[in-house]
């Protein structure tokens, strides 16, 4: 008897790297995720997140 393949098992394992990347951008509202790669594989991730202030820029009197 012969059994047949699904689709998913097919697809290649995604790499470790892709999990840290969604984990990163997941409640990221403002900010940057970087992917640092050395010869073709990722090596690195960086997450910098920005705070938004309500109301603009406001002056500061002295």
């Amino acid at each position: 008897m012969e059994t047949t393949a699904t689709s998913t098992d097919r697809l290649p394992a995604q790499p470790e790297w892709i999990a840290l990347v969604r984990e990163k951008v997941e409640g990221l509202r403002y900010g940057v995720v970087q992917l640092v790669v050395h010869d073709g594989r990722v090596t690195q991730i960086e997450r910098t997140e920005k705070t938004r202030l309500p109301g603009g820029s406001e002056r500061i009197q002295s």
